[in-house]
């Protein structure tokens, strides 16, 4: 008799844990809109036969993708961080800006001589691909290569910078500000002319040829989290704020919100999360409902929640959260919004999560909707 009682009371316990998302349910709180900025938005060279050289480049890319996808959906499904990584050495450079000793015009024969072979390909706003180099992303970097195959974009937010001006992770907006002078107010795209109004959460700034963006973490002292590099030429491919959206865009963004959140988590020795396709679809249609019908909230207009979604999908899960972006015109700039937003930042951090699908869309005005569903079962 005593022994079915225990077994009943373990029973109502594992129920009541299981119904954790009807107390947890902090989406609706997360509605902060102050992260938002409503302004923001390879063929190597070879000289061998040239058609050689393009179907050779196809199949590297093809095999980077098809990497990528494989690495997001085979894991196991342990919630452990993944073991630590040495870093690189970080050379002294002539360079205003290098990544993981990575400048911009280098051959990415070279490029890749120091960061390896990319993991995946994900299409950018320039109408290029993020090369994506991490190893369990530690040590995480992008590139981008122009025609000739020189990197003319560059990116990371890890501890992986040199410059000429001495500046590093570590370097506060002050000293930033110090060394590269005042930033950006502006942006032109062809006659329009951007008020760039970045919060105080990035600066922009044009130097010689180079577009480089610092961006800051407001909960951290306004230290660096990320630095993006442009050459000149490549910003000028993007001929307005918001880049003309396209599938291969969409699911770019979407894989890169992935792949940020998780070289975030691995800075806070947190578990790696899986892509999970069926509620990366979820809040798709999220995104695309908000773009669709033009609003921007957890809840929708049948007034069900993001758990209410996911349900209504079949999946299942015993915690569950969402986090919203709108208006940042790249999925670099939309994660790091989220980081400023404290709610937000917490479900990116969330040691309990062991998987994440994103979801994006565009509306008339080409301006992203992101929606990320974090779960797990």
């Amino acid at each position: 008799m005593h022994l079915r009682k225990i077994f009943w009371l373990l029973a109502i316990l594992v129920l009541a844990y299981a119904a954790r998302p009807l107390w947890e349910e902090k989406a609706g709180e997360y509605v902060d809109l102050s992260f938002l900025d409503s302004v923001d938005q390879a063929i190597e060279n070879v000289s061998e036969n040239p058609e050689v050289a393009k179907a050779l480049d196809g199949a590297k890319q093809f095999t980077a993708r098809l990497g990528g996808e494989l690495q997001s959906l085979v894991s196991d499904n342990s919630l452990e961080a993944p073991k630590a990584v040495a870093k690189p050495d970080i050379a002294a450079t002539d360079s205003l800006f290098a990544v993981h000793n990575v400048t911009l015009g280098m051959a990415k024969e070279e490029a890749q001589a120091k960061v390896g072979l990319p993991l995946r390909l994900m299409r950018n706003e320039y109408g290029t691909d993020w090369h994506s180099y991490h190893t369990d992303y530690q040590n995480y970097v992008l590139l981008s290569y122009d025609k000739e195959g020189k990197v003319n974009g560059m990116y990371t937010n890890q501890a992986l910078i040199s410059s000429t001006e001495d500046l590093s992770m570590d370097s506060t907006k002050e000293e930033v500000r110090k060394a590269l002078g005042t930033p950006l107010k502006h942006l032109q795209k062809g006659n329009v002319q951007y008020i760039l109004d970045t919060r105080d959460e990035y600066d922009l700034y044009k130097i010689d040829d180079i577009y480089v963006t610092v961006f800051y973490d407001v909960h951290e002292g306004d230290t660096v989290t990320a630095v993006q590099v442009i050459h000149e030429e490549l910003e000028e491919k993007r001929p307005g704020i918001y880049a003309e959206p396209n599938d291969e865009f969409r699911k770019g963004s979407e894989l890169l919100l992935f792949e940020l959140t998780n070289s975030t988590r691995v800075q806070r020795n947190l578990p790696i999360l899986r892509w999970d396709e069926e509620v990366a679809d979820t809040a798709r249609k999220h995104s695309e409902d908000m773009a669709a019908n033009q609003y921007f909230s957890h809840t929708n207009q049948q007034g069900e929640s993001p758990f209410d979604r996911m349900e209504e999908d079949g999946i299942q899960f015993f915690v569950a959260g969402e986090n919203l972006a709108y208006g940042q015109y790249s999925s670099i700039f939309a994660h790091e919004g989220l980081m400023n937003s404290m709610g937000h930042r917490e479900n990116i951090v969330k040691a309990d999560y062991g998987y994440l699908g994103v979801g994006a869309a565009f509306n008339k005005e080409n301006q992203p909707y992101f929606t990320e569903n974090f779960f797990n079962r």
